[in-house]
């Protein structure tokens, strides 16, 4: 059925605003493509004079309406698919978080079944950062809580983080916190000796 008991401008009005709170709730019909999608749809909005209102995809798409390839509105909430591109990060940065996950942009986009700029443009608009600065977090963070709480050699920490070489580690390490992974793991050893 269509949606009668909203006026038609806040329906309009959730769809240029790309309303999440109507997401699920309300899908919207071009009459002028035959496409239906979800508020949230990124496409360019229609004319208020060519969209209809739904209460389901399953109705949108017994009015003859297709699927738009870009919100996926005829999947289920909560499905990968139904998060979009959010979905895609998460996976993302489950596989960045294995020390012995990817080592490069494209093996990452290989495993993702994805280009390797469409990935990098994902990770910036949901992160604000490129893959590999996320990578190399992962692994500084792994590296610093090792340091921390073992007493293995800065080698065998470099390689069980994740980094392919003691070299790139301590060059990694120390652009991020102006230290070298010995000074730190001194300097931590020192401020928890003071607080035992």
């Amino acid at each position: 059925m269509m949606i009668a008991t909203a006026p038609k401008h806040i329906l309009y009005n959730a769809l240029k605003t790309r309303d999440q709170t109507y997401d699920g709730q309300l899908f919207f019909a071009v009459t002028s493509t035959g496409i239906y999608c979800r508020p949230i749809c990124p496409a360019p909005k229609p004319k208020p004079e060519n969209v209809l209102y739904y209460a389901s995809s399953d109705i949108a798409q017994m009015a003859g309406f297709r699927a738009c390839k870009r919100c996926r509105p005829e999947t289920r909430p909560g499905s990968p698919a139904w998060e979009g591109t959010g979905a895609t990060v998460k996976r993302a940065l489950r596989i960045l978080a294995s020390p012995n996950g990817p080592e490069t942009l494209e093996a990452l986009a290989d495993s993702l079944g994805l280009s390797t700029r469409h990935v990098r443009r994902l990770f910036i608009e949901h992160l604000g950062k490129p893959p590999q600065e996320v990578r190399t977090e992962n692994r500084l963070r792994l590296a610093k809580a090792m340091l921390k709480k073992s007493n293995e050699n800065i080698a065998d920490i470099a390689y069980a983080s994740g980094f392919n070489s003691l070299r790139r580690f301590n060059d990694a390490f120390k652009h991020a916190l102006e230290q070298t992974p010995s000074e730190w793991r001194k300097d931590n050893l020192e401020i928890n000796h003071d607080q035992a």
